[in-house]
């Protein structure tokens, strides 16, 4: 239970630093994570991606946001 807990901690930092980053709302920084590649990698604990910094995990999100951002504007 500690390691969920944790895990989503991190995901509360990672969508934090990424709204600021994206300059979008937490609540569209948080239903974009949560349909990101990024999450699945963290969720299921793929290559250790959960490990990763904040910072670098919120960057990825960020990259992974612009290369999708036309696609998530029209739904």
């Amino acid at each position: 239970m500690a390691n969920k807990t944790l895990l989503e901690m991190k995901y509360a930092r990672i969508v934090s630093i990424f709204a600021k980053l994206a300059n979008i709302s937490a609540s569209k920084a948080l239903r974009f994570f949560y349909h990101s590649d990024t999450y699945k990698l963290m969720s299921e604990q793929i290559a250790d991606f959960h490990c990763y910094g904040d910072l670098y995990l919120a960057d990825e999100l960020m990259l992974e946001y612009r290369s999708k951002e036309l696609d998530f504007k029209t739904n």
